[in-house]
């Protein structure tokens, strides 16, 4: 009998410091990345002035650059100068997956990227993330981005258990995003709230994208107000963090 006890003992003893291992290996806060994807900066300005309160931060990804007026452009940098991220989504929105299929990846860099670079340059964006319009992506793209980008952000279309889920940081410039718009089919937010638990039990970073914020349903691509101050409560309650795309690059280098 004694000698069973102490081989549990020994035993419990070695998974408990892997245990401890494991979660050193993450040496960063536990915490979520949400971002929105187009250009719907009316709206993203009147979810900041309700969700500010939780000292929340967010990425915006900002297509159609030379399409946006003025008076939003003025509150682009407001988002900005308030900690938010500015980052990129195309110069166009074409679905860069076929559009390279069709024209090849130089003609997408001419056409997509370098203008939209050039034009944020212009309205004094430093863009230094992109994300994918409709989420699609290429082991092609992702190398030719690779040199223009410090983080690159897809979308995940699964509804899969929480640990299995692609939407967490991985230590890498490449992440995809859990859609939290109204008309994805896998959401809801008691899969959400698995996510965001699972997250905080296991010291991950949950990648979170949506498109247009409002108070109440009306079409499709958009998420209400209460579901992303759903998720700013649980990171508060939870003493979690947030993050923008751009600060997990600070963390690739740790």
């Amino acid at each position: 009998m004694r000698i069973f006890i102490y081989k549990s003992v020994f035993i419990l003893t070695i998974l408990s410091l892997f245990s401890c291992q494991d979660k050193k290996t993450n040496n960063y806060k536990a915490g979520v990345v949400i971002s929105f994807d187009d250009a719907y900066v009316d709206e993203w300005l009147d979810a900041d002035k309700i969700l500010n309160k939780y000292d929340w931060k967010a990425t915006f990804c900002v297509c159609r650059i030379d399409s946006i007026g003025q008076p939003q452009l003025i509150k682009l940098h407001q988002l900005q100068d308030e900690g938010h991220e500015i980052a990129g989504h195309g110069y166009h929105h074409y679905n860069a997956v076929k559009f390279v299929k069709k024209n090849g990846i130089d003609a997408y860099l001419k056409q997509e990227i370098d203008p939209m670079m050039a034009s944020m340059k212009r309205q004094n964006f430093n863009v230094t993330s992109f994300a994918y319009p409709y989420g699609e992506r290429s082991s092609e793209l992702d190398s030719a981005l690779s040199h223009k980008f410090k983080m690159i952000r897809g979308r995940d279309f699964e509804d899969i258990a929480p640990e299995k889920e692609g939407c967490y940081y991985r230590n890498s410039k490449f992440l995809y995003a859990f859609d939290i718009d109204n008309n994805h089919i896998h959401f809801s937010v008691p899969y959400l709230l698995e996510l965001l638990e699972d997250a905080k039990k296991n010291n991950k970073i949950l990648i979170l994208s949506s498109h247009k914020p409002v108070k109440n349903l009306t079409a499709n691509y958009q998420t209400t107000i209460a579901t992303l101050e759903f998720v700013c409560k649980y990171i508060k309650q939870n003493d979690m963090q947030f993050y923008t795309l751009s600060n997990l690059d600070n963390l690739n280098h740790k």
